[in-house]
């Protein structure tokens, strides 16, 4: 058994044309994060736990080659990371820190999406959220922040 973390943070983008998107999920009427992809920062989050458990780092040059070929779903950063874990996903757990958007509305699709992506139960993945009392950037409102933890075996 092994286990991983991987963390992700992107600013709000003051004029960006892109959606916000979290764990696959098009969180309408809200800024997008600032990012050569959708800034998916669940998913980066995700692909580095894994790449903590391989030790083969995706988010960097392999998803900027990716974004140069018009590749900015972080879906595909997900996929990509999954090619070289050779073990069972046992657990994912994430918690997120925001100030906006209030993300507990997504919470069972972002799941369902998770879920889907790494073949594994609903149940075997946690997912929560705080606003950190406003005491770092994220919980100020400049952007959002994402750890994941991940259990192989």
């Amino acid at each position: 058994m092994k286990c991983a973390i991987g963390q992700d943070s992107h600013r709000f983008s003051k004029n960006s044309q892109k959606p916000l998107i979290l764990a696959g999920v098009l969180i309408k009427n809200h800024k997008a994060l600032d990012a050569k992809s959708d800034g998916d920062v669940i998913y980066h989050a995700l692909t580095n736990a894994i790449s903590g458990i391989t030790s083969v780092n995706v988010l960097g040059k392999t998803a900027d080659e990716m974004c140069k070929n018009g590749i900015i779903d972080s879906k595909f950063y997900v996929l990509e990371a999954l090619k070289s874990l050779q073990h069972d996903i046992l657990h994912v757990s994430f918690t997120v820190e925001c100030k906006t958007p209030v993300i507990s509305s997504y919470i069972d699709n972002m799941k369902e999406n998770i879920s889907n992506l790494l073949n594994i139960d609903k149940k075997d993945i946690g997912l929560t959220a705080t606003s950190g009392e406003g005491l770092t950037s994220f919980g100020q409102g400049d952007g959002i922040m994402c750890f994941c933890l991940i259990t192989v075996g």
